[in-house]
């Protein structure tokens, strides 16, 4: 709605353009084009959690599903802050957030740019490493079909995933499983 009242247009155009079907309202002060497709295999829940958490980072789960690591549909955006901030109250889109220490939080940060503004995501590794390190509250499962996944596509870097394993203090937890899954 600020956004609105910046450029000039009054609540009651804003009011009509809802009920044309113009703009969806998602809740009381923001708003939305009607009908965004995705765009890049980015969800508008997760343009939409970037810009509701601008120091957010798509992580575990959504960053699975992003990397089409897995089969798992989430119901929410997963997003790591830093341990030291402040996270603020988002109503929507249905976040779960979780803090990481600066040392887990900084690293394999990617940046997507879409027409509606940038997404931090982890990449590849960072994700699958975040996911064994949360494999006792997530689910192990999705942890090891996501790097199953991983080890059967062709942009495996295994030297990343092993030093991002031991960056993220996973790497006793998922060196057997590379092993097994690889074949190595």
């Amino acid at each position: 709605m600020k956004q609105f009242k910046d450029a000039g247009i009054r609540t009651s155009d804003v009011r009509l353009l809802v009920e044309s079907g113009v703009i969806d309202k998602i809740k009381p002060g923001l708003y939305r084009l009607a009908g965004i497709p995705e765009t890049g295999g980015v969800s508008i829940d997760m343009i939409d959690a970037a810009r509701a958490v601008p120091s957010g980072v798509i992580c575990l789960s959504t960053a699975l599903s992003y990397h089409g690591l897995t089969t798992y549909n989430p119901s929410s955006v997963d997003i790591a802050i830093p341990n030291n901030a402040r996270p603020r109250r988002v109503i929507y889109p249905p976040l779960r957030t979780y803090f990481f220490r600066k040392r887990y939080y900084n690293l394999g940060i990617e940046t997507i740019n879409t027409p509606y503004g940038a997404v931090k995501i982890y990449d590849r590794e960072k994700t699958l490493c975040d996911m064994f390190r949360y494999r006792k509250k997530i689910g192990e499962d999705l942890a090891i079909e996501g790097l199953r996944e991983y080890l059967s596509g062709k942009k495996t870097n295994l030297n990343k995933l092993r030093r991002y394993a031991e960056l993220c203090s996973v790497k006793t937890v998922i060196t057997p499983y590379i092993k097994s899954l690889a074949g190595i």
